[in-house]
């Protein structure tokens, strides 16, 4: 199974639209956040993608009507998946950790801090794909995918 996760598009259609026609063979495609707009015109437009696109809000996602969470249970893992402003990520996980384990989830996904992150903390695998628009890291854009089989999970973050 594979799952494609991109955050913080912040208006940029064009890499929206690029990462998500490049990997229409995805399981899943998980938005999160700070983008909800360029991804509701990509919906609009690519209405056959629409059941395996999950978003939540971001903190700049103004009047958004998704949810804060979403826990998605894929094969014998769950994933969490959130954009992490209201969760103190930009100075700490711990909270974030927390709510994963509270949920039962092995995976967990956040954004906001446009910095790639990827590690395996205690049975958890984290992950920030980074900003698929406008990265503080010094990097390209860039989007993770994570593969799930039997033999385990592997995460990756590639560039846009």
């Amino acid at each position: 199974m594979r799952i494609v996760v991109l955050s913080d598009t912040h208006g940029n259609y064009f890499n929206l639209e690029s990462i998500i026609l490049r990997n229409t063979d995805a399981d899943w495609i998980i938005h999160l956040g700070d983008g909800e707009h360029e991804l509701d015109n990509f919906i609009l437009s690519h209405q056959k993608l629409a059941p395996k696109i999950i978003h939540v809000a971001g903190n700049c996602d103004f009047d958004s009507l998704s949810n804060d969470v979403f826990v998605l249970p894929v094969l014998d893992h769950k994933i969490l998946a959130t954009h992490g402003h209201l969760y103190g990520v930009s100075g700490s996980l711990d909270r974030l950790k927390n709510l994963a384990l509270t949920n039962g989830c092995d995976i967990v996904l956040f954004g906001h801090t446009h910095v790639r992150y990827q590690s395996n903390e205690n049975g958890l695998y984290i992950m920030n794909p980074g900003s698929a628009s406008l990265p503080r890291d010094g990097k390209k854009p860039s989007f993770g995918h994570i593969d799930i089989s039997p033999a385990g999970v592997v995460t990756n973050i590639v560039d846009v």
